[in-house]
């Protein structure tokens, strides 16, 4: 069996990656490295909790939208199992131009203030199932509003692009044409600094593994048995 551990998106749960799990074959097993949902933890001290909670047996990366700067630290001084890396909607740092002020509006604003209609076309690009929007708004509650804000600010502050160089291991990133969160300002950062980096494109919004499970689910299989079998 080959192992896939997901590091999740802001939600810190792992419970978005259900129908992506779901549609994985048979011969990959997943572990979730869910984040606690009442701490606030840096990037730093989320990092070293991940890597405590790795397997002691080969295994493929997957990190997904927060979790990349995770994924990139962990993949630039990895441990002896590690095989590869799969990014999903992710970046080494986000290249806003306004990023100072973004940071003053989310410190400003508590996340209540954000309807979940808002979210849903952000995130899941407003065209997703009745279903996984109830999941969505579901998991968002279980999380408290304070690390939420927390983990936003982390990553608009957040920069491993000095690490990049460092990654050997293969890397495989998943971009989202409709992502209207990260955009190919993010990936260039990436393709410039990580000399591995592949990359999948989807007919996507941001929640590419929520939307596009199937299609997703293969892909990233076929990358997990080609790092495996090298």
């Amino acid at each position: 069996m080959t192992t896939l551990v997901l590091l999740p998106g802001l939600d810190g749960t792992g419970g978005l990656f259900a129908d992506f799990v779901a549609a994985l074959p048979a011969d990959i097993t997943t572990t979730v490295i869910a984040y606690p949902n009442s701490q606030l933890l840096d990037y730093a001290a989320l990092e070293a909790f991940v890597r405590e909670r790795l397997p002691d047996r080969p295994f493929v990366l997957l990190a997904e939208s927060f979790s990349g700067p995770i994924g990139l630290a962990i993949a630039a001084a990895p441990p002896p199992q590690l095989r590869g890396l799969v990014l999903c909607c992710t970046f080494a740092k986000l290249p806003f131009p306004f990023a100072r002020w973004m940071r003053h509006l989310v410190r400003a604003a508590p996340m209540a203030m954000l309807p979940q209609s808002s979210l849903d076309v952000a995130l899941l690009g407003g065209q997703a199932s009745a279903p996984l929007r109830a999941r969505f708004a579901a998991t968002l509650a279980t999380v408290a509003p304070e690390v939420l804000k927390h983990r936003a600010l982390q990553a608009l502050q957040v920069d491993v692009t000095a690490r990049l160089p460092d990654i050997q291991v293969p890397t495989l990133y998943l971009r989202a044409r409709r992502d209207r969160l990260i955009g190919w300002r993010a990936l260039r950062l990436l393709g410039n600094g990580v000399s591995s980096l592949q990359t999948l494109s989807f007919d996507a919004p941001h929640f590419l593994l929520q939307v596009r499970p199937v299609e997703a689910a293969a892909a990233v299989s076929g990358f997990v048995r080609a790092t495996i079998d090298r």
